[in-house]
């Protein structure tokens, strides 16, 4: 599952700190061949259902919703986008493998027994 970022405060008395928002920096998309996705089945608080799981994409959120629109459709199943990872009902693990790696994303991984 995905980490959720910690907001960090501090403290300056120099009047010239700069000060910025972390959500406010432009994320670039990564290139396919760099991204380095891990897909996997997962259970964990979903009352016993199979999803699939592909997390590790490094992009604006914009481009992992375009991607998770395109493993549904190719998957005929349903599924969502959230906390920069892509969800989709069902195990479909090889699948989404095979997809992947045959969309460019060559360093995609299967994690998980």
């Amino acid at each position: 599952m995905a980490k959720k970022k910690k907001k960090l405060t501090f403290y300056s008395t120099d009047p010239d700190t700069e000060w910025f928002d972390e959500d406010d920096e432009n994320i670039e998309t990564l290139p396919v061949q760099q991204q380095k996705l891990r897909v996997m089945r997962d259970r964990k608080q979903r009352k016993g259902k199979e999803v699939t799981l592909v997390t590790a994409f490094v992009g604006t959120e914009e481009d992992l919703k375009e991607l998770g629109k395109t493993l549904k459709s190719k998957c005929g199943v349903g599924g969502s986008t959230k906390d920069n990872e892509i969800i989709l009902q069902g195990n479909w693990v090889e699948k989404v493998v095979e997809l992947l790696k045959s969309m460019g994303y060559s360093q995609t991984k299967r994690v998980g027994g």
